[in-house]
């Protein structure tokens, strides 16, 4: 009989579920049985299926298994990376602080700063509104565009500043 499921969060709910959809859809782009899958995992097919489903009383030794035998990676980065494929944008996202060096056109406004590395948000969202024209907006990267995208959408535009678009 499974283990009682822990209680998590619904980030955490939503990243297995995630997880475990690429299981599947790996396993079917494959053209594996899930009876074939499990057996070469040296896990039982209902163990597929639950992990398959997303459902977090399944051992991450067992989700491994699966995971090598598909030729899947498991990459853990922070969140708060930019640029990462763990900063996907979402509503509410705003870095703590942002590193300068993450993003091209910021390194490019932020030449006057001596010495820091990052900025807060709204020293970040001041140099891009102060400096919007100088910047071509059609060669922003998508990280870029998603942290501009976050910062007008928690701060606002800086009083007096041009409108970010």
């Amino acid at each position: 009989m499974p283990a009682a499921a822990p209680q998590i969060t619904p980030q955490s709910a939503e990243a297995l579920s995630a997880l475990g959809g690429a299981v599947r859809q790996r396993r079917k782009a494959l053209g594996i049985s899930a009876v074939a899958a499990a057996e070469a995992a040296g896990i039982s097919r209902p163990t597929l299926h639950r992990i398959e489903k997303g459902e977090p009383a399944v051992t991450m030794g067992a989700t491994m298994q699966v995971l090598v035998v598909l030729g899947l990676a498991l990459v853990v980065e922070p969140e708060d990376e930019p640029g990462t494929a763990a900063t996907a944008p979402r509503p509410g996202w705003l870095p703590a602080r942002v590193r300068i060096a993450d993003y091209p056109w910021l390194r490019q406004l932020a030449w006057q700063v001596q010495g820091a590395q990052e900025l807060t948000p709204r020293e970040a969202l001041g140099i891009y509104e102060r400096n919007w024209r100088h910047v071509d907006a059609q060669a922003l990267t998508t990280a870029e565009q998603d942290l501009i995208d976050a910062l007008r959408l928690a701060l606002g535009d800086a009083p007096g500043g041009a409108a970010v678009v």
